[in-house]
């Protein structure tokens, strides 16, 4: 008897300790899809199929902003590549030694401190997190907002609203662009692949407002 109820206690620990393991290795891998980058980045139906809560939080963002889905997310692929923790590299002390970084651009967004707290203040989104989509793309349809306002930019205009976005609403009104011939060439990329997103969308959009993932 006393044999018996050893036994039994092991395996009860030994299941224990197999469905803690089972529990921890679900939430890691669910963990790891959460911040994991799209598979597909160069299209925008695969890019809301894979991330089944991006398309209501880019959609809340539209709808608060006035910003097309498509051109958010022209801007947050060049940015970041959808990468949440992306930051510019790091400097070098002695060509070996990691020093600080160029800048203090963060997240999705790439979004920096100054500009961050801004958008917080302005919006009433003191919890926001740059390394959280759901803020960061209302962060990019807020900023588009701002150069609407300032600038005039039409928000349906990737090239300017990219070049706004990058310079800073100062540096567009300066011109700052315009020395700038790579600059230029990366904002002509941010408005063909807004464009190429928005034809892209047509053909799911429906099925991502109803959300019939199940349907292909």
């Amino acid at each position: 008897m006393c044999e018996f109820n050893h036994s039994k206690r092991v395996l009860l620990r030994l299941w224990r300790g197999l469905r803690f393991f089972a529990l921890s290795f679900a939430l890691l891998s669910l963990l790891a899809c959460a911040s994991s980058p799209p598979s597909n980045t160069s299209n925008i139906c695969d890019i809301f199929d894979e991330k089944d809560d991006w398309y209501d939080d880019a959609a809340k963002s539209k709808k608060r902003w006035g910003s097309p889905i498509e051109v958010m997310m022209a801007i947050m692929k060049q940015e970041s590549s959808f990468k949440d923790d992306a930051a510019p590299p790091r400097t070098k002390i002695l060509w070996f030694i990691p020093g600080p970084r160029k800048s203090s651009a963060y997240g999705y967004a790439q979004a920096k401190d100054g500009t961050w707290d801004w958008y917080m203040k302005s919006a009433g989104r003191w919890s926001a997190d740059r390394d959280d989509f759901d803020d960061a793309v209302d962060f990019i349809g807020w900023y588009n907002h701002q150069s609407y306002k300032r600038l005039g930019i039409k928000k349906t205009d990737a090239y300017r609203l990219y070049l706004a976005y990058h310079e800073g609403h100062g540096g567009f009104e300066r011109k700052s662009y315009r020395k700038k011939s790579w600059l230029i060439n990366v904002a002509k990329k941010v408005d063909r692949q807004s464009k190429r997103y928005g034809q892209q969308l047509k053909k799911c959009e429906k099925r991502l407002q109803s959300g019939g993932w199940w349907i292909f």
